[in-house]
């Protein structure tokens, strides 16, 4: 098997195909392979996933966990405070915060520790179905042929368009600021901010001394898109807020690193497969940040993608069988979290009710995978 892409999903793939005992080999375009500096909120399903491949422990070392959601105005005053259900099971904590790039050393590392093997700095140049498999062309100029390709290259998949899905990207009308930032004493769980000058704030802590922030904003010029020092900017962009948000603002220096970015969604309404080339995580379901199921639902692909190939009579049946069990899941969870995000540009919209619908999209995740 071919993995196209070396984030979550395509990570977590080749870790449980390996398991399994199914021969697989990824193909990343990034070189050196790390991961972005920014944080992110890693809830239950995703653990669980993350623990079936064996890293969960290195990930929990380096991460917060905590089982609180609170929402607050942009003042700082409580709104409402949520118990998040445990997605992973009792055992498992409900969400932890982490910086991005140590999810990827710990999913990367343990690829190398298998000894998968892995090509850095390239990506696939043609692919060419035949029966029974695929013939693939690299960059590098390689060509091989495997029983199954699978496209795990993001949110942008160029798999995607060679298999003539033509979908591209579609703004929701957002952007996004992601920075690490100092954490205050008293920050003990994820907290979102409602009713400012932008769409939403919110944090979460990831590590003793360190908290990741977001400032959900106007889709900005292009120009914007990427990291940069930008503290003076995103401190001018997020005035207003109070609490333990404004405590972030206030301390950012000028020259701290900021990340700016459209939230954008794929949304395939149909198979996500074309004879033996499949589409996981954000290749065929990107969604917004806004229940933060953008890694679980791309560690789950993974994990049953594997789980079906082990043991289904043949590969045509695992990804019939495939799409059976993820479509359901992966078009609530999309779903829910663009209607969120059109709540959030439009929070007086008729029944807007963004605590309800987090919460009933969490407990239908306790579900499995």
């Amino acid at each position: 098997m071919l993995v196209v892409g070396g984030g979550i999903a395509g990570c977590v793939a080749a870790l449980a195909m390996h398991q399994r005992g199914i021969g697989v080999r990824i193909v990343e375009i990034r070189s050196p392979w790390t991961g972005a500096g920014h944080g992110i909120t890693v809830q239950g399903n995703a653990l669980h996933a993350l623990r079936t491949v064996g890293v969960l422990d290195r990930v929990l070392a380096r991460a917060v966990p905590f089982d609180t959601l609170r929402m607050r105005h942009v003042d700082g005053t409580l709104l409402e405070e949520l118990v998040t259900p445990r997605t992973g099971g009792p055992d498992l904590p409900a969400t932890v915060g982490a910086l991005r790039s140590d999810l990827q050393a710990a999913l990367s590392d343990a690829v190398r520790e298998k000894d998968i093997p892995v090509t850095l700095g390239t990506g696939v140049t043609a692919l060419d179905q035949r029966p029974g498999g695929v013939e693939v062309t690299l960059g590098t100029g390689e060509r091989g042929r495997f029983a199954l390709v699978v496209g795990a290259d993001g949110i942008r998949s160029t798999i995607r368009r060679s298999i003539g899905i033509d979908i591209e990207p579609k703004p929701t009308g957002m952007g996004i600021w992601r920075v690490v930032a100092e954490r205050p004493a008293e920050m003990d769980c994820a907290e979102l901010y409602f009713g400012g000058p932008r769409y939403k704030a919110g944090y979460c802590p990831i590590s003793e001394d360190r908290c990741y922030a977001y400032l959900l904003d106007v889709p900005l010029d292009s120009s914007m898109i990427g990291e940069r020092p930008a503290g003076a900017l995103l401190r001018e962009r997020s005035a207003g807020y109070g609490g333990l948000w404004g405590r972030i603002r206030e301390e950012l220096r000028d020259d701290t690193l900021v990340d700016y970015r459209w939230i954008e969604s794929v949304v395939l309404n149909e198979p996500w497969y074309r004879d033996r080339v499949l589409l996981i995580g954000d290749a065929a379901h990107a969604c917004p940040p806004t229940i933060a199921q953008g890694a679980a639902m791309s560690a789950e692909d993974g994990i049953v993608l594997a789980e079906l190939l082990a043991a289904a009579p043949s590969i045509d049946d695992a990804l019939a069988a495939f799409m059976a069990r993820r479509l359901d899941r992966v078009r609530m969870v999309l779903d829910n979290s663009l209607l969120l995000a059109e709540w959030e540009i439009r929070p007086d919209a008729q029944g807007a009710d963004s605590a309800r619908l987090m919460a009933q999209t969490m407990d239908a995740l306790c579900a499995p995978a």
